[in-house]
């Protein structure tokens, strides 16, 4: 663990290096690191010679950059102004993003990351670099927070933002452990996306969460099998349905056949549903003819079961829900993206 903070130390002294240099009239006059202030302790102590006066930089390190970590880091700079006053608070972590970004500006402090943006604005001197991407993507982040099992937790939150859930609740609601429910609480709130309170935590910012799913989402991680039919779609669609109920099989219209039943104006070619499991008798029972290219009925084994929490019935028809819908459809090449923003303004919107 020292290794590591040693590390991050040295590339945050080095980053921080890297942004001053751009001022052809400043020079570092000291650097200590892990100085002594009263009873805080500050990371870095920077002493900046200008051509009239000095300037001290307080630097508080972290090794993350989400916006939680950010409001931590900004009320220690500002507790530290009691011990300099003058000094002007900087904040690094590997990355900061925009919405850490404007936690810091907010509050008068400077930021660095290792990516190579930055704000420093004290006396004379305005240094702003921005844009740079992630070069450390937070994968494991994500692979944690998108996960099949983690995935089920996010749609019980999303299909029900406004409500308060115990984590005890939502883990049995989910049907995962405490401990996965206990990690996905603490990723969004690091991400400052809930909320919590005596009666539990509730999600603050749903389109935030439901877009960087859709980011790292893809519906191809199903087991799909494509099929050419005669029948219209909308009788494919209402004899799978007998098809499957009639054999005790979940089955459940995604993609363009549940857009349609939501948002009138979609129109499609190619029928969707996901199914527990793959029945070779339905499928000769429908006269589905399995084909490499040109299929209008696509069936979906899902990766996990979670796809199917939130179903419910249009006209008789099982229909994913509105969050599954909007997440399969978004990652349709051609019209995908337009059916799932027409979901997204007729049924998820509204109940936010």
């Amino acid at each position: 663990m020292k290794n590591k903070l040693l590390a991050i130390e040295e590339k945050a002294e080095n980053a921080l290096r890297r942004c001053l240099e751009r001022v052809p009239f400043l020079k570092i006059g000291s650097l200590l690191r892990q100085a002594a202030a009263g009873n805080f302790q500050v990371d870095i102590l920077v002493t900046i010679v200008l051509p009239d006066c000095k300037q001290e930089l307080v630097v508080e390190i972290k090794n993350n950059g989400q916006p939680r970590i950010a409001h931590e880091a900004v009320n220690q700079l500002l507790r530290l102004r009691e011990v300099y006053p003058e000094g002007y608070g900087v904040f690094i972590a590997p990355y900061i993003s925009t919405q850490a970004a404007e936690i810091c500006i907010k509050d008068g402090i400077g930021y660095v990351d290792l990516a190579g943006n930055c704000r420093l604005s004290f006396g004379r001197v305005y240094i702003e670099q921005v844009g740079n991407p992630n070069p450390y993507s937070v994968k494991r982040d994500l692979q944690s927070l998108y996960s099949p099992k983690a995935s089920r937790i996010l749609r019980v939150l999303l299909n029900a933002p406004k409500r308060f859930w115990k984590t005890q609740n939502l883990a049995k609601e989910a049907m995962v452990s405490l401990g996965q429910t206990a990690n996905i609480k603490k990723l969004l709130g690091d991400r400052e996306w809930i909320e919590s309170t005596s009666s539990g935590f509730s999600l603050t910012e749903p389109e935030k969460l439901l877009k960087e799913w859709s980011e790292n989402y893809t519906y191809q991680k199903n087991t799909i099998k494509e099929y050419y039919t005669l029948k219209s779609l909308a009788d494919i669609e209402a004899d799978l349905s007998q098809a499957y109920r009639g054999k005790g099989i979940r089955y459940a219209l995604t993609g363009f056949s549940g857009a349609a039943r939501i948002a009138p104006n979609v129109r499609y070619q190619k029928a969707m549903a996901y199914v527990s499991e793959q029945s070779e008798e339905v499928v000769s029972q429908l006269s589905l003819k399995e084909v490499p290219s040109g299929a209008n009925m696509l069936l979906f084994t899902p990766y996990d079961e979670g796809v199917f929490y939130g179903v419910r019935e249009i006209d008789g028809i099982s229909i994913v829900s509105s969050v599954q819908l909007y997440l399969d459809l978004k990652n349709i090449p051609g019209r995908g993206e337009e059916a799932a923003m027409a979901v997204f303004e007729e049924a998820i919107r509204p109940t936010w």
